[in-house]
């Protein structure tokens, strides 16, 4: 199992042209995503809202909750739920929480952020090359609460190449980001925090990723099933076309589900009747993933040269998102 994923965060592709791309025997699509701006002049980033790890290294961050897209969480829950599979091999839903620090001297700087749309006020993140070309405005704009709120006027920007600072700005800007450069952007708080940053400072970035499992690769997705039991206060909207995963008690099983809806033939799920039917199929624990319109399966025959969309994705085709569940093709011994 595997993270499908565009060439960098801020993209979207198709299920199919991702797995493709890997070279994967199936997968489903991944979290929910910022597909659309509700900030004029502000573009929308095609990232997604929860966390990201690959080859067990953070790739981004989870956005606050109140920043997500999405069904309501249930109570008690949280945007930085992921599922995945850790370094022991097996299959788990836990929740990460990225912590860092930007250090230069004396001084020290909370990070808590990293390559993701939406930073909590008064907080710093970090961009990296992986984030890509798309403006980090997005990342300023909206509160903890309420996604739609204006953006921040307090905001900085400090561009760290190889541990020195080259330049700090009042403005957040756009552009791909080379190898080798961090870009540190800050609001309210913390941009005040970066100012005191000066060009020729060396500073040091660092980050990780804090929670109960070690993630070989991870997708976010938040909890609709725990030990065997749908939660509390699921979403009663819908139905609608779902996507899920799930895994077994001991992890050893990892469970992909895409249900069909908004058509003729399918009406779809409300998300209390996914987290039913993902008990029913052998999950312990289970994770809601983006649906409507993005809930797409794919899989490549034997022999095939690419995978095919085997389920009706409610829009007609396939939706380009921001990342996926793939099934990969074990290596051989030796």
């Amino acid at each position: 199992m595997g993270l499908l994923r565009p060439p960098v965060v801020a993209a979207r592709r198709t299920v199919s042209e991702m797995a493709d791309a890997q070279q994967a025997v199936a997968g489903v699509n991944g979290d929910f995503l910022n597909i659309k701006t509700t900030h004029p002049g502000v573009a929308a980033t095609g990232s997604s809202s929860g966390a990201e790890v690959v080859e067990g290294r953070p790739l981004k961050g989870a956005v606050p909750d109140g920043q997500r897209f999405g069904p309501a969480l249930p109570p008690g829950t949280s945007g930085e739920s992921v599922i995945g599979v850790g370094i022991d091999r097996r299959g788990h839903v836990a929740r990460l929480r990225l912590t860092g620090s930007v250090r230069a001297g004396k001084k020290s700087i909370a990070l808590r952020g990293l390559n993701q749309y939406a930073l909590r006020v008064g907080g710093v993140g970090a961009f990296d090359s992986r984030w890509g070309a798309v403006s980090r405005r997005r990342a300023v704009c909206g509160t903890d609460e309420v996604r739609s709120a204006p953006c921040s006027t307090n905001t900085a920007e400090v561009t760290v190449r190889r541990g020195v600072v080259m330049g700090v700005s009042d403005t957040v800007g756009a552009g791909a980001i080379p190898a080798g450069t961090i870009v540190l952007v800050g609001r309210e708080k913390g941009a005040d925090a970066l100012r005191r940053l000066r060009p020729g400072e060396r500073v040091r970035v660092s980050y990780r990723f804090t929670g109960p499992v070690r993630f070989r690769f991870a997708v976010g997705g938040f909890p609709i099933l725990r030990d065997g039991e749908p939660l509390d206060g699921l979403s009663p909207r819908g139905p609608a076309p779902r996507t899920a995963a799930g895994v077994s008690r001991d992890g050893r099983q990892l469970y992909l589900v895409v249900a069909d809806g908004r058509s003729a033939l399918s009406g779809g799920l409300t998300v209390a009747e996914l987290a039913s039917l993902m008990d029913k199929v052998g999950a312990d624990d289970a994770v809601n993933l983006d649906g409507g319109g993005s809930s797409t399966f794919v899989a490549r025959a034997p022999g095939a040269a690419s995978v095919t969309v085997r389920n009706a994705p409610s829009g007609g085709t396939e939706r380009a998102v921001a990342n996926g569940i793939g099934v990969f093709r074990a290596a051989r011994p030796g």
